[in-house]
């Protein structure tokens, strides 16, 4: 599971990520509302931690933007605001559920688990055309037929399938399937995309990986299919 924080307090935004990086989570973390809003264009998170008085672009502002591209990932605000009129305008803007600074640990952990819980199938299975990722057992599925996927591999397909008809750069791919301090290369994601291309042909899938000059990998549906 992948979660974004982004929130302005240094301190704060990185013991939030320790935190959940302990339970197991994968956390990026951003330091301004228009940062964060270029972390949630990736399309690869499960979870949005927001936080509401920051620089550039504030929490309802960028909770607005994500809903308006129709995105449908868990919002979860963190502010010292604790007005019934603040939670409501959280509330409207996108919102899911309003923590209040300072909070207990063990709270936001149980509101990060609860938010996860709540988008059922869209955790668990990712579709696209006539096929599906089976998140829990990293397997491609067309109909009757299923491969497996290797670690990177099922990355890198489930980043593409966040992403659909958007446009992924290597540079993209390649931070958020190998990280920042890899030794990895562009090279490393053009092999992985071509293993994933004859998975998908060997189950019947109508999706295709199409490359982009200088702008990435997106998918499209066969239009034969």
């Amino acid at each position: 599971m992948k979660i974004l924080v982004v929130e302005d307090e240094n301190l704060l935004a990185n013991s939030i990520r320790a935190l959940l990086t302990k339970k197991g989570f994968e956390v990026d973390v951003a330091y301004d509302g228009e940062s964060g809003e270029e972390y949630v264009q990736l399309g690869i998170y499960d979870l949005l931690i927001l936080d509401i008085m920051m620089p550039k672009m504030n929490g309802y502002e960028l909770a607005r933007h994500v809903r308006a591209k129709h995105l449908g990932t868990p919002i979860l605000m963190l502010t010292a605001k604790s007005e019934v009129e603040d939670r409501i305008t959280g509330l409207n803007s996108g919102a899911d559920y309003y923590l209040t600074k300072p909070f207990d640990t063990r709270e936001l952990l149980a509101c990060v688990n609860a938010l996860l819980r709540r988008q059922g199938a869209q955790v668990n299975e990712l579709t696209f055309g006539n096929t599906s990722l089976d998140i829990s057992t990293a397997t491609l599925i067309c109909g009757n037929e299923r491969v497996r996927l290797s670690a990177k591999e099922f990355d890198i397909m489930r980043f593409l399938l966040q992403a659909g008809e958007r446009n992924l750069s290597k540079e993209t791919i390649l931070t958020k399937a190998w990280g920042y301090d890899s030794d990895a290369v562009e090279n490393h994601v053009e092999v992985y995309i071509s293993f994933l291309r004859k998975k998908l042909a060997s189950i019947g899938s109508n999706i295709r990986i199409e490359a982009i000059r200088r702008l990435g990998y997106h998918l499209e549906v066969s239009e034969h299919d």
